[in-house]
């Protein structure tokens, strides 16, 4: 979501999606990284501008929390694989809606990508 909302390498990928048939969704802690991203490299005004921006192109915000998916998350963080916790609700939820990750995060997610865990696409 940043390398699409700064036009970053990779951002086009993330905007063929967003304009694409299939639902776009995110979590809400993803959504406070892509917020608390933008208070710290320009203002609150431009964060909330950044969040407006992929609510306006069609991202769905999903806020789950219940027992299941929670303990989907802490299994993820639980594994010897070190995957940042924001990232094990980006997986739990890709997994719970059947649908594909969109990163540039290899460093943490090619192992995931690998082992199957969720299916990855990674944007560059």
């Amino acid at each position: 979501m940043i390398a699409y909302l700064r036009d970053e390498e990779g951002g086009v990928l993330v905007e063929e999606y967003l304009a694409s048939d299939e639902d776009s969704v995110t979590h809400v802690v993803n959504l406070c990284e892509v917020y608390y991203d933008f208070v710290r490299s320009h203002s609150e005004e431009r964060a909330r501008s950044a969040v407006d921006d992929l609510e306006n192109e069609g991202v769905l915000v999903r806020e789950d929390t219940d027992r299941e998916f929670w303990q989907d998350v802490g299994r993820l963080k639980a594994t010897p694989i070190r995957i940042s916790l924001a990232d094990c609700f980006a997986i739990a939820l890709s997994n719970r809606v059947d649908g594909r990750l969109l990163t540039s995060d290899h460093h943490e997610l090619d192992t995931v990508a690998e082992q199957g865990i969720c299916e990855v696409e990674f944007i560059r």
